[in-house]
């Protein structure tokens, strides 16, 4: 089971299963601990983060288009453009 929801009694031998509201107290402290852990990255760092996921973006979007285009281009070869 696991050591969140289990809890192991002074002797160690029968493990106690915590309740319903301990449960969610626990994982709000967990949650918190967490929380406390996190680095709020610089402004450097922000910048530089927001500069590489919008070129990414640009880059993929160029691709899916040349894509696009390329199997468009491919399908009115196979089947026609619609024009008599």
């Amino acid at each position: 089971m696991s050591q969140t929801a289990v809890e192991r009694t002074k002797k160690g031998d029968e493990p106690r299963k915590r309740g319903f509201f301990a449960q969610i107290l626990l994982f709000f402290r967990q949650v918190i601990d967490e929380l406390k852990k996190v680095v709020t990255p610089t402004r450097k760092e922000l910048v530089n983060y927001s500069i590489v996921v919008i070129v990414f973006v640009i880059i993929i979007m160029l691709l899916v288009t040349l894509l696009d285009y390329l199997f468009g281009t491919g399908a009115s070869f196979v089947f026609g453009d619609g024009n008599s």
